[in-house]
């Protein structure tokens, strides 16, 4: 189950994703000063009660159900399976991935392939301290701006592929450059990059609502 966010700095983009299989749900709507998301649609209600959709509401007594990316309700969308989406939010992209056990465990296993493992030079909040780099394992976010010249990196969670190697378990590649990093934000040694991607300051505001820009430690 995989649902995640990428922040582009360089294009001012939150670029978002969802597993092909469409086990793990992916809503977002637009905020005042940002974007939220979360995997349950009643995260993202607001606290008045929201206006339902009309054409939604049409679609779902036609076709049974809801086409993405449309909900019931007004202001709020949601991803298809396998597909994506990019918004902006305040001038940066910041990629959130939603991390499966698997790309967890991996972690460890290229630890002496890296620049920087502990994020010992890299810029984080000092509340991301172990090599998740993440409030919760699970989830990662991160400014999705390379940290040579300022490309995106794509997202790549596929294992071994064939422009990659065999030894590639996930990550991030930035084809400015070829540079390398793993499913944690953390640059691999042997490439221009000079740190690891950037974790920004953020923190939960319910159990399923991550907020972007606001630290954890004063929320």
């Amino acid at each position: 189950m995989v649902a995640f966010a990428i922040w582009d700095g360089a294009r001012n983009r939150l670029f978002a994703a969802r597993d092909r299989l469409g086990i793990k749900p992916f809503f977002y709507r637009r905020l005042k000063d940002g974007v939220g998301f979360a995997s349950e649609l009643k995260a993202m209600l607001p606290p008045v009660s929201p206006t339902i959709d009309r054409s939604a509401l049409r679609d779902f007594f036609t076709y049974k159900y809801v086409p993405a990316p449309k909900t019931i309700y007004e202001g709020m969308s949601k991803l298809e399976p396998g597909q994506m989406v990019v918004v902006e939010w305040r001038g940066q992209p910041v990629y959130i991935v939603h991390r499966t056990a698997e790309m967890l465990d991996a972690l460890p296993s290229v630890d002496e392939q890296l620049k920087d493992p502990d994020s010992a030079i890299s810029e984080q909040p000092s509340y991301i301290t172990d090599n998740s780099r993440a409030l919760r394992p699970e989830l990662l976010v991160i400014v999705g701006i390379c940290t040579h010249l300022g490309w995106a990196p794509k997202f790549r969670p596929e294992v071994a592929p064939a422009d990659l190697g065999s030894d590639w378990v996930g990550g991030f590649f930035c084809p400015c450059h070829g540079s390398k990093f793993d499913l944690s934000g953390r640059v691999y040694s042997g490439v221009p990059a000079s740190a690891n991607l950037v974790v920004p300051p953020y923190s939960y505001e319910s159990e399923n609502v991550v907020v972007i820009g606001v630290d954890a430690e004063a929320a």
